[in-house]
């Protein structure tokens, strides 16, 4: 499994990239890294390659500490060309000319990161090289102007042509010819519009190169050396087809983005897709929609990723579905600006990747507390997809911001009914966070009281508190270790007084997050104990640093959040 679709996609850029340039002293840096597989199996790491994306093996996506051939960490979208510019600009002042290219996917181009980027290099004028890789696809289709303008392009292949044959001739002129070249490509008249028209890029200050056919080697090689020998930045626009060369991958690339083990025969996966907290959303978002036509759904680059494919088919021609591309940035205040004119806008988002709109949430949301609904997928310890990945500083940073309101569901039943009580709400940025995966066989029928927290109670003298997936676990180290009463907080932020009230009462406090441990909610419960006063033992079992690649059951069970874990730590506690 892994990222399989993007990475037989460039396979010749691969190729073509390791021929013409002279790594690693040259640098390569990939955006999002989803398509370094080829990359990795050619640069020293074909021996190890089985181990991809498991526990102690090599990561899914390029990591500076793996390899000198991994100039920088890449997990999240629209990075390449500012970290090419930061590497080139060092280099430069250290006396290093040797070359630096971004490869970054169209996809990639819907986030702004990438046009900062593009508006810093092309004000420097620095001689760098970016691979525009254009497959018409981030996870999903590509929407937007952007991807309208690349289809433009695409279909003008031969006006290009033309453009450059007219250079030519005017450069052979005698005498005149130089001059009037130089003086049409500064010009801003009309005359330059007829005789040089400019791409997008070239208004930034790239020399542009494309489209070209992305699967043949020699003619990425022949356009690679050109942009080598051009002054300046440079830009080469190269058409791709995501999941080339494997026909189930080539048809259905959004299913293929991301897989696991499958039959490689057939393109069916070994083990069946079950159900999932993020379909479940997405089902009873659409569900409550039908009811309440001030529903919106915003997403970003994620509509299957976040269940948000119902709610997509039922409402996506009724202008009440909104991909925004990758750009959580604008997601956070898009939703904001439509809930100014009395929408309910939901946007659906991966615990990890809103963290890139922190300050939207606090300037545009938060301050005049518009009511946003964020659904947030991918809460906690993901596995496979390693540090960039895990979804473990939501609740931290959120708790930080006034006016937020967090649920924490522990079974489908609860994340219904706290959808629902996020929709209803007046005011304010109400967020319910879930994993990665399904429900607990032994939580399906726990029953959601409606309150802010729930009391577990067998007559303990110790108190485990937690929320959400974890609840499970804490059910069972209370019944292994005994004497364990449970606090299932339903909603940590903000955390009512009366649950702290409650935990006063005991002697022993265990408190167990999937969780950042420094600013989490496990620490902020611990202070307002502090603040009323108590004198008894508090412990916190939560996570301190980032977390590589595993299973989730063996990433948990090293954080010590597993059932048996916990209960060890209970009895330890007197």
């Amino acid at each position: 499994g892994g990222h399989l679709a993007s990475n037989l996609g460039v396979v010749e850029l691969t190729l073509a990239l390791l021929h013409c340039f002279d790594l690693p002293e040259d640098k390569i840096v990939w955006d999002v890294g989803h398509q370094c597989y080829s990359y990795k199996l050619l640069t020293g790491r074909y021996d190890s390659f089985s181990t991809l994306r498991q526990e102690n093996g090599i990561s899914g996506f390029p990591k500076a500490a793996e390899s000198c051939y991994d100039s920088f960490v890449s997990g999240h979208a629209s990075t390449s060309v500012a970290v090419a510019h930061g590497l080139k600009c060092a280099m430069e002042q250290q006396g290093n000319d040797h070359f630096v290219v971004a490869v970054i996917g169209d996809g990639s181009f819907t986030g702004g990161m990438a046009y900062e980027g593009l508006n810093n290099v092309g004000k420097s004028g620095k001689k760098l090289i970016i691979i525009l890789n254009d497959n018409e696809m981030a996870i999903s289709k590509n929407e937007g102007a952007f991807a309208g303008y690349l289809s433009v392009i695409r279909s003008t292949n031969n006006y290009f042509k033309v453009k450059n044959t007219v250079k030519k001739m005017v450069l052979s002129l005698p005498v005149a010819g130089k001059p009037l070249n130089d003086f049409i490509s500064g010009s801003k008249t009309m005359l330059k519009q007829v005789i040089y028209p400019s791409t997008f890029f070239e208004e930034f200050g790239f020399t542009y190169f494309g489209p070209v056919d992305g699967h043949s080697i020699k003619s990425l090689c022949d356009v690679i050396e050109q942009a080598k020998r051009t002054d300046g930045p440079s830009i080469i626009h190269i058409k791709t087809k995501k999941g080339k060369g494997y026909s189930f991958a080539e048809n259905n690339p959004g299913e293929f983005h991301g897989v696991s083990k499958f039959d490689i025969a057939t393109g069916k996966p070994f083990k069946l897709p079950s159900s999932n907290f993020s379909d479940v959303f997405g089902r009873e978002l659409t569900a409550l929609a039908e009811k309440d036509k001030r529903i919106c759904a915003i997403t970003a680059a994620m509509e299957q990723g976040t269940g948000l494919q119902h709610f997509s088919k039922a409402f996506k021609n009724k202008g009440r579905f909104y991909d925004v591309g990758i750009a959580e940035e604008f997601g956070v205040t898009f939703a904001s600006a439509m809930s100014a004119a009395d929408a309910v806008p939901v946007f659906a988002v991966y615990s990890t990747f809103l963290q890139r709109a922190y300050d939207q949430l606090i300037h545009d949301a938060a301050i005049e507390k518009r009511h946003i609904v964020l659904g947030i997928d991918r809460a906690g310890i993901v596995g496979d997809d390693g540090e960039t990945h895990q979804g473990v500083f939501d609740a931290a940073f959120l708790s930080t911001i006034p006016n937020v309101t967090m649920y924490a569901p522990c079974n489908y039943n609860e994340l219904r009914a706290m959808l629902k009580c996020c929709i209803d709400a007046d005011s304010g940025i109400m967020a319910v966070r879930y994993p990665r995966g399904g429900e607990s066989v032994d939580l399906s029928d726990y029953k959601y009281s409606g309150n802010s927290f729930d009391l577990i109670s067998n007559g303990g003298e110790k108190l485990l508190i937690t929320y959400g997936r974890t609840f499970d676990a804490a059910l069972k180290a209370a019944e292994t270790a005994g004497n364990t009463d449970v606090l299932k907080l339903n909603r940590i932020i903000p955390i009512d007084d009366a649950a702290v009230v409650k935990a006063m009462e005991y002697r022993n406090v265990v408190f167990a997050e999937e969780g950042i441990k420094n600013g989490g909610i496990a620490m902020q419960f611990a202070a307002k104990l502090m603040l009323n006063g108590y004198k008894g033992n508090v412990s916190i079992r939560a996570i301190e640093g980032f977390v590589a690649q595993s299973s989730v059951e063996s990433a948990l069970k090293k954080l010590g959040l597993d059932s048996g874990s916990l209960a060890e730590l209970l009895n330890t506690v007197e």
